[in-house]
């Protein structure tokens, strides 16, 4: 009897730690969606006590903790979506893992930032506003604090809606729309608004345009031969080579401004040298991978696996370079203005303020970014790495062919437009294939036209957002810097 009883009481403390253990599980379910905004707000808060340190106890140490705070949270934001470009082809092709993706682009993006970023920063943002018609040196830290707050909430809201968009154009966006409230309509410089918003479609196109021009020379050439393997052997060299020549161009006009001040006509003949040296290096190696492999289109998507994944790499080092200075540019303006109580055209970017970027962007990458590059790298259209490859082709060539042009562009806009490149020529490469196949098919075996349009290769739905959040970002960055700048100016 005993025994039973004993039996039984186990049997219910069993029971009972069986019940304690499902509600931890369920704690630790529902607390997850809090672990990222966490540790988000634990890095805000560690980068204003490091700005206090830097600072001491002078007046202005509080608005520079605010500023540097606001700053982390910025580039937090900035890894969440902007990063997404770079590594969203490479993990959509199937080239590298999320995991795989977020180590690399995190190492690369901080590198980048820390190694080449840009040590002069202009602090109205490339000539958006006249900091000569800001009244005091007061108003201008506010009308950049409003500036660096709108820009990151507006990045933060694109990241949550799911539409890559520029970071550069939202801080932009913020500073006009600042310099507008403090300033008046006259502080704009208009003529580089125009530019900055014919970027919004010279980006998108042109680089969806190259892309798709080397996709369809990838089909022509490689995969619509009789013998790919031999195609492949002569060609993939030539393409790497291109990859090559284009990022060290790349890499040189925008990526090592810190070290060096190099030209284009200097920068193109270094990408000439390199392109010629990695092809040579290409062809044997090449040949060696290409040894035993069939003759179809899986064997020759292999060959591009790795330049896909060292593309993705360079792109996030030269992003962090060049994109990750403008964003912190209106922290940095805070900061020179206020320790030197002025504000300039150009100041330089403190080394501090340099590791909040590096730093945020990694934590923005790690904790937020799988979602746009999923979004980025699957979603809008199926890739594969030959497709990928031209979009990372794409983006270095473009950005390249916008300086000799002289024409602003947004990487942002570039890398998606890329993606849709390839996803339209996809769709227009298909329907012209099911036209010829139908002109011999009998009328009651051909594909109907409302099967051919359910057949869309680009979702539409996804087309649509992106655009609309391309569009409106700087008119909606700049209305809500204005509200913020009025709210923050009752406190002057």
């Amino acid at each position: 009897m005993a025994d039973a009883e004993n039996s039984n009481k186990w049997t219910t403390l069993d029971r009972d730690l069986n019940r304690i253990s499902r509600v931890e599980v369920a704690t630790a379910y529902v607390a997850r969606p809090m672990v990222g905004p966490g540790i988000a707000l634990a890095f805000m808060v560690i980068a204003a006590l490091l700005a206090m340190l830097a600072f001491g106890s002078t007046s202005g140490s509080l608005i520079i903790a605010a500023a540097a705070a606001f700053g982390a949270y910025m580039a937090i934001n900035i890894g969440a979506n902007d990063v997404a470009n770079n590594m969203g082809p490479a993990v959509g092709a199937n080239a590298l893992t999320m995991g795989g993706a977020i180590a690399i682009a995190a190492i690369a993006e901080s590198a980048g930032a820390l190694l080449a970023g840009g040590d002069v920063v202009s602090t109205i943002s490339k000539g958006i506003i006249d900091p000569s018609g800001m009244q005091n040196s007061e108003i201008f830290i506010w009308a950049m604090m409003a500036a660096l707050i709108s820009s990151a909430l507006w990045v933060n809201l694109a990241t949550w809606v799911g539409a890559p968009v520029s970071t550069t154009h939202s801080v932009v966006g913020g500073v006009m729309g600042a310099g507008i409230a403090a300033a008046g309509m006259t502080a704009v410089n208009w003529p580089t608004m125009g530019k900055i918003a014919a970027s919004w479609v010279i980006s998108p196109v042109l680089g969806g345009a190259i892309a798709a021009g080397f996709l369809a020379l990838i089909k022509a050439r490689i995969l619509y031969q009789d013998d790919k393997i031999a195609a492949s052997r002569r060609w993939v060299p030539i393409l790497v080579g291109v990859m090559a020549g284009a990022f060290s161009a790349y890499l040189a006009v925008k990526g090592l401004k810190r070290i060096v001040k190099i030209e284009l006509e200097i920068a193109l003949l270094i990408g000439v040298v390199g392109g010629l040296a990695v092809w040579a290096l290409c062809v044997p190696l090449i040949r060696r991978q290409s040894e035993g492999l069939e003759n179809r289109n899986k064997s020759v998507k292999t060959l591009f696996g790795l330049p896909l994944v060292v593309s993705a790499a360079l792109l996030s080092f030269a992003h962090g370079a060049n994109d990750v200075a403008n964003a912190v540019g209106p922290l940095a303006a805070i900061v020179h203005a206020t320790e030197f109580g002025d504000f300039a055209a150009k100041v330089a970017i403190p080394t501090w303020v340099m590791v909040i970027g590096a730093f945020g962007i990694s934590f923005g990458l790690f904790l937020f970014g799988p979602k746009l590059i999923r979004m980025v790298g699957s979603q809008i259209t199926k890739l594969n790495p030959m497709r990928a490859y031209c979009v990372a082709l794409s983006a270095a060539i473009t950005v390249i062919v916008a300086s000799w042009l002289g024409l602003p562009v947004s990487s942002t806009h570039i890398a998606v437009g890329g993606v849709f490149g390839v996803g339209f020529y996809r769709e227009w490469h298909m329907e012209r294939r099911l036209q010829k196949s139908s002109a011999n098919r009998p009328v009651e075996k051909r594909i109907a036209r409302e099967e051919r349009r359910r057949r869309k290769l680009v979702r539409r739905s996804h087309f649509m957002t992106i655009v609309a959040a391309w569009v409106i970002t700087v008119p909606a960055a700049a209305l809500m810097s204005a509200s913020i700048f009025w709210l923050l100016s009752l406190m002057l």
